[in-house]
């Protein structure tokens, strides 16, 4: 079941939001803002997330919640690689969600951390236990990254391969499970207390294969997400009701973003939509689909809701 709605990914990563179109992420603010009141209204029971920070920057929380953005949100979400990209050491982790914790005025969730194994499998063994070691039980919700490695032959989204030499290949080598579906020595150190962040791919061959490796792992929580640029694709609800059936299971934080081309101000899924209204009808609409109103309510410790 949905347990959270996370709204964009990486919003402050110039790879995931085109801020040259936005460059002060004012247009960002308020399509967010109008998102989370439309959510907020239609299921008032459901978490709300903002999308995850990378890099962990305050300032870009200070900037977004001085326009109001964070007024119906329950919580902010951060991202962190520091084996593989940040330009800061993983024992740093402690005092980066407090920096965002003062700025927010909101519990952190680590929605997403991770090590490759693309120099040596030791390393990711290293990164998975002192990131256990430094985040259960300092933050409510933990999401490693990610289950499965990317199958060689796909691209990393988002990313630019001609331009990031070696750092492009870390993406295909930040799973637990091997494109040829063996596990890697981390998964013996894996603690399920901590949740999966999966991405299913449009159409992903490889979905069964998931669902199976979260029961056999024992997760109970789960970070996918809904592409709206994907959503927008002609007959694309049957996939996604697919999607959401087989992770009906799980207390899925569910990710949605990505501008459908046609409406984005640039011909890009990374460009602000021309008419920012059309993300919360999209949000709203994925939740009247696969949140019941009726639902039971299963509270998230954020400590600002009973």
């Amino acid at each position: 079941m949905i347990e959270a709605i996370k709204f964009w990914n990486e919003p402050n990563n110039l790879s995931h939001w085109d801020f040259e179109m936005d460059p002060e992420w004012r247009d960002f603010a308020r399509m967010t803002k109008l998102a989370a009141a439309a959510v907020r209204e239609a299921r008032p029971d459901l978490c709300l997330v903002l999308g995850g920070l990378a890099p962990i920057d305050p300032n870009f929380i200070k900037l977004l919640r001085s326009y109001g953005t964070l007024d119906d949100l329950d919580a902010v979400a951060v991202h962190g690689f520091p084996l593989d990209w940040n330009h800061w050491q993983i024992n740093e982790w402690p005092a980066k969600i407090e920096e965002i914790e003062q700025a927010a005025a909101k519990p952190v969730w680590v929605t997403e951390v991770g090590a490759s194994s693309f120099g040596a499998d030791e390393v990711q063994v290293f990164g998975l236990r002192r990131t256990q070691e430094l985040l259960l039980g300092r933050v409510e919700r933990i999401y490693w990254y990610s289950l499965l490695d990317l199958p060689p032959a796909w691209k990393a989204t988002t990313r630019h391969k001609e331009s990031e030499g070696s750092a492009y290949y870390r993406h295909f080598y930040l799973g637990l499970i091997r494109a040829d579906g063996t596990p890697k020595p981390a998964l013996e150190f894996f603690d399920p207390a901590m949740g999966i962040c999966q991405w299913v791919h449009y159409e992903d061959h490889r979905l069964e294969l998931i669902v199976e490796w979260l029961n056999k792992m024992g997760i109970k929580r789960l970070r996918s997400g809904i592409s709206w640029a994907d959503w927008h694709r002609p007959g694309a609800t049957a996939w996604f009701d697919r999607q959401m059936a087989m992770l009906e299971e799980f207390d899925t934080t569910l990710t949605l973003c990505f501008t459908p081309p046609s409406r984005g101000k640039r011909y890009c899924h990374t460009s602000p939509p021309i008419d920012l209204a059309e993300f919360a009808e999209f949000a709203l609409e994925v939740v009247r689909r696969y949140v019941p109103e009726t639902r039971s309510r299963r509270m998230v410790q954020t400590g600002l809701r009973e």
